[in-house]
């Protein structure tokens, strides 16, 4: 296709998205799931035409910058204090919850598809983690979000495309791709421990420190006012590249220095004060009430990420999409998605969920929304770009674009039902189901 041509396509699929987003947010379908048939489609076509082992660096890159991006925006929308009970199930999901779904997706990958040990690792460390991207209908929606599912969830996604890291190195090491040391101590005291504890430390100092100078300066000599793009862009980059810098994991960084924003915010507005939402807030109000600068600073900030978010979505997605279309239909893939789906996310969640006394109606559907997307993306691109074995690259790419195209559509068709059912209309006659 020509260069033309592709203005004209992506045009038209922007100014869709703009005319019919409203009304596709209250049918039982997600503007991901129409970026992954029109991805399909495309590829299909040859208009878009990728090749995983060929494409890979570029796949990976892409990938990396939208979690990134996700990733900040989970964290600025969390105004939970590091003290709150409400982080040990968050935390539980995404450490133990993900090592045990990793556990069992590599058992099956071994016992079931015939893969070595290595290379099942690899495929658990991929499909392990929940994603912050596609996961829109089910995350917090603003920062005065409470709901525990939508926490939970997010809270999660947060922080397990971070833990996951290990489990990925793990996996290269076990193919001589990496070196975990004698008696794996270097992959333990470095890819795990180390990694894990200094990505946070990392992230959440460079957002504190960030948020509290910006605020000085617009407090104390009006500066830095407007500047929320470059704002968001630069926390990302210097939390991202410092961890890297550091050798520590820049997906935890990314969440962290989220997080860290919002902590200052919260400290400085007050625990009890209500944030306000990014449509309340204008270029004028920001510029005018400097004493309520603290709010305005994440929320700004958040409103501008969250516009690279849905251009991540739609650039990835129709990655995915167009993929898909080069693969041959595979049963194996589609039963070993359904099982990741039905069978191994809820048994290592409700347990987890149980323990911390959610109810049983929460904990069902924090069970069901393990949704599977661009994270996976990125952790099977890196395992290409690290020298994955190209006889495992094909059957390893199936399984997880075929888990993610799944994900797409069984959880894009259900997240508007079901999350309907859970805010109330469905309180009356399915009372389990309720707040």
């Amino acid at each position: 296709m020509t260069i033309e041509g592709w203005y004209l396509v992506i045009g038209l699929l922007l100014l869709l998205i703009a005319v019919v987003g409203g009304l596709v947010a209250r049918w039982p379908l997600t503007t991901a799931m129409i970026y992954l048939g029109l991805g399909a489609l495309f590829g299909h076509l040859g208009w878009i035409a990728l090749d995983l082992a060929r494409d890979a660096h570029w796949l990976a890159l892409a990938s990396e910058i939208a979690v990134i991006v996700s990733l900040f925006s989970a964290g600025l929308k969390l105004r939970l204090p590091l003290t709150s009970r409400s982080w040990l199930l968050p935390v539980a999901l995404a450490t133990t919850g993900m090592a045990a779904t990793a556990a069992l997706v590599a058992s099956a990958g071994v016992l079931w598809l015939g893969l070595p040990l290595g290379a099942a690792v690899l495929l658990g460390a991929i499909l392990a983690p929940t994603d912050p991207v596609l996961a829109a209908d089910v995350k917090v929606g603003h920062t005065g979000d409470t709901d525990p599912v939508r926490l939970t969830l997010t809270g999660e996604a947060g922080m397990n495309d971070g833990t996951a890291f290990p489990v990925l190195m793990l996996g290269l090491g076990l193919l001589g791709l990496h070196t975990l040391g004698d008696g794996a101590m270097r992959w333990l005291t470095l890819d795990v421990l180390w990694m894990v504890f200094a990505g946070l430390l990392v992230g959440g100092t460079v957002g504190a420190v960030t948020a509290h100078l910006v605020l000085m300066m617009r407090r104390r000599f009006h500066e830095a006012l407007g500047f929320d793009d470059f704002l968001s862009l630069g926390v990302i980059a210097t939390a991202y590249g410092l961890a890297h810098a550091t050798h520590a994991y820049g997906f935890l960084a990314v969440f962290a220095a989220g997080w860290a924003m919002r902590a200052v915010e919260r400290r400085e507005r007050g625990a009890t004060a209500e944030p306000l939402a990014s449509h309340q807030i204008g270029d004028k109000e920001m510029a005018a009430n400097l004493t309520e600068a603290p709010a305005y600073l994440a929320e700004a900030v958040l409103r501008f990420n969250e516009h690279m978010d849905r251009i991540g979505e739609l650039t990835l997605v129709l990655f995915v999409g167009a993929l898909l279309a080069t693969m041959a239909f595979d049963w194996q893939a589609v039963g070993f998605a359904l099982l990741l789906i039905v069978v191994i996310r809820p048994l290592c969640v409700l347990p987890l969920c149980a323990l911390s006394g959610m109810r049983p109606g929460r904990a069902v559907l924090v069970s069901w929304f393990g949704i599977r997307g661009i994270g996976s993306v990125y952790y099977l691109a890196y395992a290409v770009t690290h020298g994955l074995p190209e006889h495992l690259v094909g059957p390893i790419a199936a399984i997880v674009l075929t888990t993610i195209g799944i994900s797409t559509f069984v959880h894009g068709m259900s997240s508007t039902p079901l999350m309907r059912l859970y805010g109330g209309d469905g309180a009356a006659w399915m009372p389990w189901l309720k707040r």
